[in-house]
């Protein structure tokens, strides 16, 4: 499981392209350890911290 094979599996899963299933096997995974590692790929709200508003 590398960094890159879970993001994109991530991006794939919440696009609605794969199940979780799919997802976790595309990232070398199983659907638990895909759900626990995603937490650091989660989008985050708010603005970029150079924003010039």
């Amino acid at each position: 499981m590398t960094t890159h094979s879970v993001a994109s599996a991530l991006t794939l899963y919440r696009s609605g392209t794969l199940t979780i299933e799919a997802a976790a096997m595309v990232a070398g995974c199983s659907p638990e350890q895909l759900h626990a590692s995603a937490r650091p790929f989660e989008p985050t709200t708010g603005t970029a911290s150079g924003s010039t508003d």
